[in-house]
């Protein structure tokens, strides 16, 4: 298994390595400078367990990148990491399909933190609840009763004892397999669906 990460800035595509290689040393890092390398990365150094993606490539339009690695790849995590604040580009790449989005003045602990939840959540507790043909996390039950309960990522994290990153990542994946948007109707099908 390799981890990939797609960055046209040289320092910063070395800094994620360095990062991702003390993280997880038994798999391989991969860095490319184009989006266009990437298939052939891949049929050469094997199947990918994480993306790390610039949003900005030369070459590349938008968050098209994002979509095409979704496409083949819709079970692999994704981290898009720009130089650009969140907020908009943070939610647009999301709904492109990116799982988490991390902005380059990151300090290096909670980019790990992130990614780490990044893990965390692919792995994930065994699933436990179903609602027809959805099934849910004990994690994922959990986030639930706690939006519910109307805590911040915040409270949240500061409960569970696990970071902010880690925890929009969960409610990013919560969102994702429930088909929602927002907090808002993550609450409306938990109740409709006899979840609360």
């Amino acid at each position: 298994m390799s981890m990939y990460i797609i960055d046209d800035h040289p320092l910063v595509r070395q800094a994620i390595a360095m990062l991702l290689r003390r993280m997880r040393p038994a798999s391989k890092v991969i860095e490319l400078d184009k989006f266009s390398e990437l298939q052939a990365a891949i049929i050469k150094n094997g199947e990918p367990e994480l993306f790390m993606l610039d949003l900005l490539l030369p070459g590349v339009k938008g968050t098209s990148a994002v979509k095409d690695i979704k496409t083949m790849y819709a079970n692999v995590p994704l981290a898009v990491i720009s130089s650009m604040p969140a907020g908009e580009a943070e939610e647009t790449c999301i709904e492109a399909g990116a799982d988490i989005y991390i902005e380059k003045s990151t300090p290096a602990n909670e980019i790990s933190s992130a990614i780490q939840g990044l893990f965390a959540a692919e792995n994930g507790d065994e699933e436990v609840v179903a609602i027809g043909e959805t099934k849910l996390s004990k994690r994922q039950k959990q986030l639930i009763v706690m939006l519910d309960r109307g805590l911040s990522n915040r409270d949240i994290a500061a409960e569970l004892e696990i970071s902010e990153h880690t925890v929009k990542v969960h409610l990013w994946r919560l969102f994702r397999r429930l088909d929602v948007k927002s907090r808002t109707q993550t609450l409306h099908f938990a109740r409709t669906n006899g979840l609360l």
